[in-house]
């Protein structure tokens, strides 16, 4: 089975109508990841017809994204005053994420972690990590993964190595850094999961070193649907899974990695999808 451990299926709605009808031809099990309470009922819908059809799995992720501290107030009227970053009360969000966790309507938390891609996003660094505290405290508190979306911040992840050793697991979307932090990350006991998308198509260098050298046990596969899009694509979509593991299995069997035969990699990533988002 194919497996998408991170997408965004409402927006890919939007720009493709017959994306779930593709989910299901392809066979593809997804972990999907809503940002407020009206996109994570629209994929909780998904998911029961899904199963109700025999489709594919469908697996229900909520969490306050960490862009939205730098985006929230943009085009409100008025300037923020020196510049200061804009400031958004996100309690309701937090409060809709542990409902949805207490009510057992959750598989995961996330995405969740840290943005520091620019000055701008580095500007609201103090908000991002009182988010990220209380998503940990949520996913701790329930026993459930958490899936990270990291860029430019993994000194921040291994300031709180010793919190996420405590988590069931940590599943880090399109896996940002190198190989020597992952491997850092697994000897401070911390169960982590590598995601591959198209980053590996479009020979972004060290995320086909990472692919082709973690252990086969660590790696998971994603679309990041729609934003992820191969070359020639305006999105991503399931139809794109078979290249990301084709060219997963090329990486690691050019490097003499176990993995190498496609078959073998799309059963062991399915095995690692399982075991994260859907334990016995």
């Amino acid at each position: 089975m194919l497996t998408c451990a991170h997408c965004h299926p409402r927006d890919l709605l939007a720009r493709f109508p017959g994306a779930e009808e593709e989910r299901r031809r392809t066979g593809a099990a997804c972990a999907a990841s809503a940002t407020e309470e009206g996109e994570f009922v629209l994929h909780e819908e998904m998911a029961r017809n899904a199963a109700a059809a025999g489709g594919p799995p469908m697996l229900l992720c909520f969490a306050v994204h960490p862009q939205l501290p730098r985006h929230a107030g943009e085009g409100d009227a008025g300037d923020r005053a020196g510049g200061a970053a804009p400031v958004r009360d996100f309690r309701p969000l937090l409060e809709t994420l542990h409902a949805l966790a207490a009510a057992g309507r959750l598989d995961a938390v996330g995405e969740t972690g840290f943005d520091c891609y620019d000055a701008a996003f580095r500007e609201t660094e103090a908000v991002q990590e009182s988010l990220f505290a209380a998503h940990v405290e949520t996913a701790l508190a329930h026993d459930l993964p958490l899936v990270l979306h990291v860029r430019r911040g993994m000194r921040k992840i291994f300031a709180h190595a010793r919190t996420l050793k405590r988590c069931r697991s940590l599943i880090f979307h399109s896996w940002p850094g190198t190989l020597g932090e992952g491997e850092a990350l697994l000897r401070r006991g911390i169960n982590a999961f590598f995601s591959f998308g198209a980053a590996i198509c479009l020979n972004h260098k060290e995320a086909r070193r990472c692919c082709a050298l973690f252990p086969p046990d660590r790696i998971l596969t994603e679309t990041d649907a729609p934003y992820q899009p191969p070359r020639g694509k305006s999105w991503s979509s399931w139809a794109d899974l078979p290249a990301v593991l084709e060219e997963a299995a090329a990486l690691r069997r050019e490097a003499g990695s176990p993995g190498g035969d496609p078959t073998e990699l799309e059963k062991t990533v399915e095995g690692n999808f399982r075991g994260v988002f859907m334990p016995d």
